[in-house]
């Protein structure tokens, strides 16, 4: 058999973009015939796509198209912030969004069924993992469609956000580029979650009992029950104007709210998505050095 050396290796990676080792094992098994070692690997992109899909996606990128009254705001994952800077998992990305966009798939398994120049979303997604060799996942996506107008605001690839508005163009950026920075939950008091809600208060509940045991503990009176049901409300009314979008400080101006801002501009918000990579999405911390140790310890008792 013919000795593998590092340009074969070099040259099968430049064709396939397939890691270096599986490309040696390509050539090895192929007996250094190049042709037959690239049919190997892309034989094997499915099952090293099966082998990834166990792994956690919480790097990747948030994409936004927009095309007059109709865009498409998505998350694609991955595992690593490095591959969440390859070209082709970036171009992966902008497609899906312009697919969502102007195909309307109603969840992600309709828009894996969805075609890319002849192959369905899932055959090119399942190609991609093995040609970068991580695991990909199209987590979630909105579209928008109807009288709106639309602007997108994306602070890097990271946290993106979608406005619906109808008005003045510069200020529903400036609100866009203010949701990204100032991550409200709702436009309004009223809208936002009850669920919220109740755990703010009770997180204010819990800490006016223990200023009540503190209090007590140097000898002071209790507060009668009214002034910490007050003291409760006043802390969630305060969260409230916190989270909820108008009521915010306008971050390009400290002396108004979004909604003051938004009236000087004769401009009305509809609604806004924001999606920020990996929110929710519990992250696997590598400890590196007790990894090491272990393995120095399973190698000394060997």
């Amino acid at each position: 058999m013919p000795a593998i050396t590092a340009s074969m290796v070099a040259e099968l990676r430049a064709k396939t973009d397939a890691p270096m080792m599986e490309c040696k094992k390509a050539l090895t098994e192929a007996e250094g015939d190049l042709n037959k070692a690239e049919e190997l690997l892309r034989v094997k992109l499915g099952s090293k796509a099966s082998k990834a899909a166990s792994r956690v996606t919480a790097e990747g990128i948030v994409v936004a198209h927009i095309n007059g009254t109709t865009g498409a705001l998505m998350e694609l994952n991955c595992e690593t912030d490095f591959v969440s800077k390859n070209d082709d998992f970036l171009a992966f990305g902008k497609t899906l969004a312009e697919l969502v966009a102007t195909q309307a798939p109603a969840d992600v398994a309709a828009l894996s069924a969805l075609e890319i120049n002849g192959a369905t979303v899932e055959a090119t997604r399942t190609a991609l993992i093995g040609k970068i060799g991580e695991n990909i996942a199209i987590r979630r996506f909105k579209r928008f469609s109807g009288d709106s107008k639309l602007v997108s605001y994306l602070h890097g690839t990271r946290i993106g956000v979608v406005v619906e508005y109808t008005g003045d163009d510069v200020a529903a950026k400036d609100v866009a580029m203010h949701v990204a920075a100032m991550k409200p939950v709702a436009l309004t008091s009223a809208d936002v979650p009850a669920d919220l809600i109740e755990k703010e208060r009770n997180v204010a509940a819990g800490k006016a009992a223990e200023d009540a045991k503190t209090a007590e503990a140097a000898g002071k009176a209790p507060q009668s029950a009214e002034i910490v049901a007050k003291r409760v409300e006043g802390s969630v009314q305060k969260f409230l104007k916190e989270v909820s979008l108008f009521n915010q400080t306008f971050v390009k101006n400290d002396k108004q709210t979004v909604e003051q801002m938004l009236k000087a501009a004769s401009t009305s918000i509809k609604g806004f998505t924001m999606y920020i990579v990996g929110e929710g999405i519990e992250k696997k911390t590598d400890d590196f050095a007790a990894e090491v140790a272990a393995q120095v310890a399973a190698a000394k008792g060997q």
